[in-house]
């Protein structure tokens, strides 16, 4: 089945250019040859029609995370406005895709495992402009709640003080400087932090600062096995004078909070602007996949900021 063409009226596609948007510099920011490379085995044709592009796809992906948009509402907005339809690469007046589309675009990520391979691409270019010296790195973990409860693939899980959530755990790994998310692992929310934390942790992570549920030698061992150092929360010291004790654990603690609480705001964004307050879609492979264009659309964005404080 071949592909169609799109962006080839560019005539029409520059006339209607109007005032410059901000996806014109999030464009700009990534070399998308590898990520159209990574693409290339996708197919995501409607039974006797052409394919769309799956860049032109996947960058609607990343547009309906960062304006919060349904594959119905993503579909009406990529019709509609001309900066989204030149970030997509579709010039002024030709057909853009449809809801199912997208959808059909979705399961191919899934079939294929592509989120991981697109999230570390990504990841890997913008650490190269953003990053230039690796000081240490934020671990923790955030629940989203699933889309059913019905969905077999989530988990129950309660903490004290709150109501039980069924779904699903991000557990990430970010640069402690720049908060760029540099690894992510997905498991159902009953997973412990400590358990899953080393899935989340960067080559050379510097030193790691972690929560209390991250005490323990196997959080820490996987720490040092790749050359960071643990700064974990503790609960307690031993010593003889209690008040000595309390100061020195209010000395080993305040530093930890104080950096590791910047990853609050990683986990507020995604939750507050970028949708990802609750599963769209069943399964702990769809999950991933929301997860991981979370953190691509969220890293993108923060570059920016990043590149243009350190200019």
């Amino acid at each position: 089945m071949g592909r169609r063409r799109i962006g080839q009226e560019k005539f029409g596609f520059v006339v209607e250019r109007g005032k410059p948007s901000s996806l014109d510099a999030l464009v700009k920011l990534i070399d998308w040859a590898p990520i159209d490379g990574a693409l290339g085995m996708i197919s995501n044709a409607a039974k006797g029609e052409p394919a769309w592009p799956p860049l032109a796809l996947f960058r609607a992906m990343l547009l309906s995370i960062w304006y919060d948009l349904s594959d119905v509402k993503l579909a009406e907005a990529l019709d509609d406005r001309a900066s989204f339809r030149r970030f997509c690469g579709f010039s002024v007046s030709e057909p853009t895709p449809e809801r199912t589309a997208f959808v059909r675009f979705r399961k191919a990520l899934v079939a294929h495992g592509l989120d991981k391979t697109l999230f570390g691409e990504i990841t890997r270019q913008l650490r190269a402009k953003a990053i230039r010296v690796k000081t240490g790195t934020l671990v923790d973990a955030t629940i989203i709640a699933s889309a059913s409860e019905d969905d077999e693939e989530g988990h129950w899980v309660k903490h004290k003080g709150r109501p039980a959530v069924h779904g699903f755990k991000a557990h990430v790994g970010a640069d402690a400087d720049t908060a760029l998310v540099e690894e992510i692992a997905v498991t159902p929310a009953n997973i412990n932090d400590g358990k899953a934390g080393p899935d989340a942790l960067p080559d050379n992570p510097g030193e790691v600062y972690a929560d209390s549920a991250y005490r323990g030698s196997h959080f820490s061992d996987a720490v040092r096995a790749k050359g960071g150092t643990p700064r974990v929360i503790a609960t307690g010291m031993w010593g003889r004078d209690e008040a000595e004790t309390l100061a020195r654990l209010d000395a080993w603690n305040q530093p930890i909070h104080r950096i590791r609480g910047r990853i609050e705001k990683i986990f507020g964004t995604w939750k507050r602007s970028y949708g990802l307050r609750r599963m769209r879609w069943r399964g702990l492979a769809k999950a991933g996949v929301q997860i991981r264009l979370t953190a691509i659309a969220y890293n993108m964005k923060r570059s920016l900021k990043v590149i243009a404080m350190a200019g």
